[in-house]
Formats: C-alpha cells, structure tokens, sequence
C-alpha cells in the first residue's frame, strides 16, 4: 500500500504549493485557500462541516495521479 501524502494535520497552502493540481478540491469544498489557507485541513473541515476522511480521500487520489 502505498505512504498517504496528504494528512488532516498539513496545512492548506501547504499542500496546494506541493501539488497545486489539489486547488480545485479545496475549491469544490469551499475550503478557504486564501485567508484560511494557512490553517490545518482538519481545521478547515471541522469548521465548515466536512467530512475529513472524504476529503483527504480525493485529495490523495489527486496527489497520487499527478506524480
């Protein structure tokens, strides 16, 4: 099985810098890239009502597709 790339403690810009294909994820969960994006994914999702899991999820599938 392959090593997570993305975790619910990395912070949103952070990850966006790493694999800027992420941005539209963020962008389709109305997650705040900008003002927020210096806060920690599970942050994020917590406050806005996410489902963290979910969203890791898509978030690794485009980490993993774009290598």
């Amino acid at each position: 099985m392959a090593e997570k790339k993305i975790s619910g403690d990395m912070v949103i810009n952070e990850v966006i810098r790493q694999y800027p294909w992420t941005l539209p994820i963020f962008h389709r969960y109305e997650v705040d890239s900008c003002c927020g994006g210096a806060n920690t994914i599970a942050f994020a999702a917590s406050m806005q009502g996410l489902d963290l899991d979910l969203i890791l999820a898509e978030l690794e599938s485009a980490a993993a597709g774009e290598e």
